[in-house]
This record gives structure tokens, sequence and C-alpha cells, in this order.
């Protein structure tokens, strides 16, 4: 599927931008959509959709529930699904998360029968935590400050490389053999956030620290920060499935698929600290 279009939603996000470079590695014609895009793409606005999948092929899917607000997951897949096919796109990767229960009110795999009942084929991908939380997402100032505080627990998680989630979702869009797949991805090794981040404290120099905190505390503690009550109870209840330990087994997923393993935590952490994001 090489010389086919393929669309990326999310196309500057943590995967979408890898997933983009990727793709255009395999020589495929890429059209990377975000709000700000060349291609503009936004879930709010229904007149940027259908312009989006225009002489597309397969298309990378990327929903909208990690934001503030009450959103229908599935209708909108749903709906997009369908556009996508009547506009000839024929095979859909969807995003979702390795998480099965209810996080702050919302199912994070809610537009999963959407893309299985579209018509299109389909794969969906269930990636673990990232890696990449550590350094350019919600853990980055944390760590920077020298203090990691969640209501995790001493509960373990295989932390995933979102390159290699990457890796998996371009397998998807352009080789046979994975339509009516559901891939988990993980890493290697489950770590506890105490071990992650004493990882990094050893590889940086820097005298940095977890700190379970109580889950309402932290809700509280968001709120405080200006964060919308919804988002504070979505977030705590998502570093809760750490704290009970939900997703703690590592898969062979992407061994299976990239005929490799996945990249460890200590290498990211290495190359993170090399290139001094965690420097103050």
């Amino acid at each position: 599927m090489t010389d086919k279009t393929v669309l990326v939603l999310g196309g500057t996000g943590k995967t979408g931008r890898r997933v983009v470079d990727r793709l255009k590695e395999r020589g495929a014609a890429v059209r990377a959509a975000s709000r700000s895009s060349a291609v503009r793409f936004d879930w709010d606005d229904r007149t940027t959709w259908a312009p989006a999948f225009t002489g597309v092929d397969a298309a990378y899917l990327v929903d909208a529930q990690d934001k503030p607000g009450a959103w229908d997951a599935e209708a909108a897949i749903r709906e997009l699904s369908g556009l996508a096919v009547d506009a000839g796109v024929h095979r859909l990767v969807l995003l979702q998360a390795r998480v099965t229960e209810r996080v702050g009110g919302k199912s994070l795999i809610a537009g999963e029968s959407a893309v299985r009942e579209s018509g299109a084929e389909w794969t969906v991908l269930r990636p673990n935590w990232f890696f990449q939380n550590f350094d350019e997402g919600v853990l980055l100032d944390g760590v920077r400050s020298g203090t990691v505080a969640l209501p995790a627990g001493s509960g373990r998680e295989p932390f995933v490389d979102t390159d290699d989630v990457a890796a998996v979702a371009v397998a998807a869009l352009l080789d046979e053999g994975h339509a009516g797949q559901t891939y988990e991805l993980s890493g290697a090794r489950s770590l506890t956030l105490d071990e992650a981040v004493g990882e990094i404290a050893r590889a940086t120099g820097r005298d940095i620290r977890y700190t379970a905190v109580d889950h309402q505390a932290y809700v509280d503690e968001l709120i405080g920060y200006d964060v919308p009550a919804d988002y504070a109870l979505f977030v705590a209840d998502l570093v809760a499935q750490i704290r009970d330990n939900k997703n703690a087994e590592p898969t062979d997923t992407v061994r299976r698929v990239l005929g490799r393993e996945p990249r460890d935590f200590s290498d990211f952490v290495k190359d993170a600290a090399a290139r001094g994001v965690w420097d103050v």
C-alpha cells in the first residue's frame, strides 16, 4: 500500500507525528491533519471532516476523549467512520487505550464498535501508558521539579514507547495481515512509578522522587489549579488504573507484529537524559 494516500489524524501529536515520519520512510503519501496543520481536522468542527478524507485510502484515527467536557466517542467515531468509507477509505486504524473500565465516566474503548462495523478493514490499538509522558507529557513538569506526585500507589505499569506504537500502526496501515485485530501494546517489563522515576533520577544525577498521594486529594489539587472538575477526575481515575494493577501484565504484541522486542524503558531514559529534557 505504499502507493496509497494515508490520512493521520492528530498528525502533530505524540503518536501521530511518529506515524507520519514512519509512513514517509516507507514511501507512502501522507496527509497529516490537525487543528493547526495545512490539512485541517477538528473534532469539534464537522465541516473539516469530509475534506480531510477526500482521496484517502487508509486512515489513522485518534479520538478526542482526553480533554475536558462531555464527548460521545462512539457516536462521533461512528459518524466519522461512515463518512470515511463513503469517501473511499478502505482501511482504518484506531488508537484507543488499554483501559477497559470507565475512567472519569468515560469509556476509552468506546469507538471500537464503530470501526468494526464501518465496512472498512480495521485494526484497533490499545497501548499502555507511554514512556513519553515522562519527557513530553503530563509527567514532565513533575520530573523537572523533582517530585512526581500521583495516586498510583505501588502499582505496576508496562510503559510502552510511542515509537513502537507508531511502528505497529504503520504496519497495520500499509501491510496485510492486521485486519480484524485488536492489539494490546506494552513494553517488555512492568515498573512501579517509584522504579521508573528512580531510573530517571540515576540517569540525570538529580534527586527526583515519586510520591504516592490520595486519590481525592489529587483531584482537589488539580481543581485548585483551575483544571475542570470532570477532567481532574478523569486523570485521577486513569492513574488509578496503575494503582490497581489493571493492565500490569506485559504483552508480546510488539514482538509478534514487528519481529523484535519493544524498546526498553532504560534505553528511553538514557536517550532522554542525554538530550537534556530533564535538566533544570
